[in-house]
């Protein structure tokens, strides 16, 4: 019996140490971890690159390798609402909130999803704003339903304005171990702490993933205004008050008649 368990244990141990050792690793970079915008900031974009380290044990795979980037905004309650023609008059006849769904959403695909993996794994790792968890209040419930109406105007609205946005192919590999991505940020981004995630996959498998981050921040005289008035309310209140009252009274006196 003991030298039964002795087996298995050796057996475990040295398939632990194969799996290890052909497991491959991601490495990945971006081009700036601190974007700073400002009143006439129209948009951009960073720059991902990232590599495979392999060991000669997973150098020997026939396939090819497969990424998957996605990029996370910070999260903010929202709401949609649902307008109906009553009387003739357009008006709000249902709304419903969203708890901390992602302000910001971005996957990057090397290939279509479904071409690199089942869809009950992309379900079970969330690939996709498809399978990204958006719940919702339903009935003083909190659930996430994919084919609610709700949620398909606001992954539409979201993708209108460019904060959501999903794109095969918009991984490439520069050489079989070597790939970047390009991560669009649009006019409306919100500023925050953004999370990347990489998943590397192979044969359909997932076999290894990282991640980074990188953060948005405004700058300039409007940031320097919105942090007198949070940090100092009461000097900036009085400050915009005298401003006020100075504007009108040179105002009385430039338009005066005599």
């Amino acid at each position: 019996m003991r030298g039964l368990l002795a087996a298995a244990l050796v057996s475990a141990v040295v398939l632990a140490a194969a799996g290890s050792a052909c497991a491959e690793r991601l490495v990945i970079s971006l081009t700036n971890h601190r974007v700073m915008i400002t009143s006439n900031y129209t948009g951009g974009e960073l720059v991902l690159f990232g590599s495979v380290e392999a060991d000669a044990a997973s150098a020997s795979r026939h396939g090819s390798y497969d990424i998957v980037a996605t990029v996370t905004g910070p999260r903010q309650s929202l709401r949609t609402r649902r307008k109906q023609r009553v009387v003739g008059i357009w008006v709000n006849t249902a709304s419903r909130t969203f708890v901390d769904p992602p302000s910001y959403l971005a996957v990057l695909a090397s290939r279509p999803l479904d071409a690199i993996t089942t869809a009950d794994t992309q379900r079970r790792l969330q690939l996709g704003i498809a399978n990204t968890p958006l719940p919702e209040v339903i009935h003083l419930d909190i659930g996430d339903v994919s084919n609610d109406p709700f949620r398909i105007a606001l992954v539409r609205l979201m993708t209108e304005r460019g904060l959501y946005h999903e794109e095969v192919n918009a991984v490439t590999f520069l050489t079989p171990t070597l790939f970047r991505a390009t991560i669009p940020l649009p006019a409306q981004v919100p500023v925050g702490a953004y999370g990347v995630d990489v998943k590397l996959f192979a044969d359909g498998n997932l076999i290894a993933h990282t991640d980074s981050a990188f953060e948005i921040v405004k700058v300039g005289f409007e940031q320097f205004v919105v942090n007198a008035a949070r940090d100092h309310g009461l000097l900036y209140g009085l400050t915009t008050t005298m401003m006020g009252l100075l504007t009108g009274w040179l105002a009385s006196i430039v338009f005066r008649r005599d």
